[in-house]
C-alpha cells in the first residue's frame, strides 16, 4: 500500500475542510486505499472524528518537519494522552471536560496520562487579518510548556491543550462563510508545544457558554454546535499519532502523492515535495482566501477539478 498526505491548511477558508470534519468524507475514501497522512483540520469534528486506522495525525509544525526531511513519522497506537486546561477555564466548563475525558476513556479505552491546570492563565485572543485569514495572540506560552513538562514527566506520549477562547465566532462562521476564527491562534498552540517537546499535540478550544444552540447552522460546522466540547476528536486522533524519530519509519522519501487545496499552494509541503519531483495534486473545488495558485506560484503542481477525479485518477 502506497502513503499520501491530505492536507487542508487550518484558518484559511477552506471550502471543504475549514470548518468541522467536512473533509473527512475525502480523507476517509482515500485512506482506504493509502496509507493517509493528515492535519488534525481534516478530521477534527468536534465530538466526532474522522480519524481511521489507516491514517496518521501530525500538527502542522511537525509536518512541516517531515516535508523538511528532519523528522520520521513512527506509526503508533493507543498512546498515552496528557491534557493541559488553561487556568482561565471556568469550573462549570472543566467539569465538563472532565467528563468528556472520562466519557473517551470508557468507550474507546482511550490511554490518558492525566491532565494539569496551567499555574498562569493562557490569554488567547483570536481575529481575522487583513488578508482574510484567522489569526491571534497568546500572552502566555511559558505556562504552557510548564504544564506540558509536567504531563511529560508522568508518562506522556502526547499533549492535548485545551485553553479558553472569548465565546464569539460570528454568523458568518455559522452560515458557512469566510474562516473558522479560532484556527490561526490554534497553530500558534499547538506549533509550539511541538516545537518545544518533539511530540504530538493538538489543541481544542474552550468556551463559557456550554449551552447548545438551536439555530440551524450550515452542516460543514454543524458538529460544533452541537456540544459543549471540542475535546474527543483530538484524544482520538492524538491516541493514535505518530511519533517522532531522526531515522526508521516513514520518512519523506516514502510519500507517494499530496493532496492540497487549489489557491493554498505556497507552504512547506508543496516546496518540498516539488523539489523531490513527486506528485502535489492542487484540487480546484476546495477554494480558500488565499491566491496562491499552481499557476503563480507552484507550476509543477497537477491541476485536477475535483477530489471525486482525483480519487478515480489514482486508485481506478
Amino acid at each position: 500500500m502506497n502513503t499520501g498526505a491530505f492536507i487542508i491548511p487550518t484558518g484559511i477558508g477552506a471550502s471543504i475542510g475549514g470548518f468541522a470534519g467536512d473533509a473527512s468524507f475525502w480523507a476517509r475514501k482515500f485512506a482506504g486505499k493509502s496509507r493517509l497522512i493528515v492535519n488534525p483540520n481534516v478530521v477534527n469534528a468536534a465530538c466526532f472524528s474522522g480519524i481511521t486506522e489507516n491514517m496518521l495525525y501530525v500538527e502542522g509544525y511537525s509536518l512541516d518537519e517531515f516535508f523538511k526531511g528532519k523528522i520520521n513519522l513512527i506509526p503508533s497506537e493507543n498512546n498515552k494522552v496528557g491534557i493541559i486546561f488553561d487556568k482561565a477555564v471556568t469550573k462549570p466548563v472543566l467539569n465538563v471536560h472532565i467528563n468528556t475525558i472520562n466519557a473517551v476513556k470508557t468507550v474507546y479505552g482511550t490511554n490518558i496520562a492525566g491532565y494539569e491546570i496551567t499555574d498562569e492563565e493562557v490569554g488567547v485572543e483570536f481575529f481575522v487579518d487583513k488578508s482574510g485569514a484567522s489569526a491571534g495572540n497568546v500572552k502566555n506560552l511559558t505556562t504552557l510548556k510548564i504544564a506540558a513538562e509536567n504531563l511529560i514527566k508522568k508518562g506522556a506520549e502526547a499533549i492535548a491543550i485545551v485553553c479558553r477562547f472569548p465565546d464569539e465566532q460570528g454568523e458568518d462562521y455559522a452560515n458557512g462563510i469566510g474562516v473558522d476564527p479560532v484556527g490561526g491562534v490554534e497553530a500558534i498552540i499547538s506549533h509550539y508545544i511541538s516545537k518545544e517537546f518533539n511530540i504530538p499535540c493538538a489543541h481544542a478550544p474552550a468556551f463559557d457558554d456550554i449551552t447548545i444552540s438551536t439555530e440551524i447552522v450550515d452542516s460543514r460546522c454543524s458538529a460544533e454546535y452541537i456540544t459543549p466540547t471540542f475535546l474527543p476528536c483530538i484524544l482520538l486522533g492524538l491516541a493514535q499519532a505518530p511519533k517522532f524519530s531522526m531515522s526508521g519509519g516513514i520518512s519523506i522519501d516514502n510519500l507517494d502523492y499530496l493532496i492540497i487545496p487549489y489557491n493554498s499552494t505556497g507552504s512547506i509541503p508543496v516546496l518540498e515535495m516539488t523539489k523531490l519531483e513527486k506528485p502535489v495534486y492542487a484540487v480546484k473545488e476546495n477554494s480558500t482566501v488565499l491566491n496562491v495558485t499552481p499557476e503563480n506560484f507552484a507550476k509543477d503542481c497537477i491541476v485536477v477539478d475535483t477530489y471525486s477525479e482525483l480519487y478515480n485518477k489514482l486508485f481506478n
